[in-house]
């Protein structure tokens, strides 16, 4: 997705890093690893699949975010990031959303 933000209308940020504010879009730590979000310049906050319509918009892919809305499609693209977002640590590569103390929920 970074090679593709040619616009930069994208900004990725590291929720794994202790200095990330998960309490200030309403999350705990803890659940930052299960579920995918990002923040609009106003501050509100997406979640799962839509998160991912809103990239494929940013990067041109318009078309695709819109057809993942289509009555018969839709259902699909909800099992797909279900399963994707069960699995998505082990097919990038990391072992747990967490270093050292960045998802203790004391913090």
């Amino acid at each position: 997705m970074k090679r593709l933000n040619k616009r930069r209308l994208l900004v990725f940020c590291d929720f794994s890093r202790p200095d990330y504010g998960a309490v200030s879009i309403g999350f705990c730590p803890s659940e930052l690893g299960r579920v995918i979000h990002a923040r609009w310049a106003d501050g509100s906050v997406i979640t799962g699949v839509e998160v991912f319509r809103a990239m494929w918009e940013a990067i041109g892919f318009g078309a695709f975010a819109a057809f993942s809305r289509l009555p018969l499609i839709e259902p699909l693209v909800m099992r797909a990031y279900a399963w994707f977002a069960r699995n998505r640590l082990r097919l990038t590569g990391r072992s747990s959303p967490c270093q050292g103390s960045s998802c203790d929920l004391r913090h």
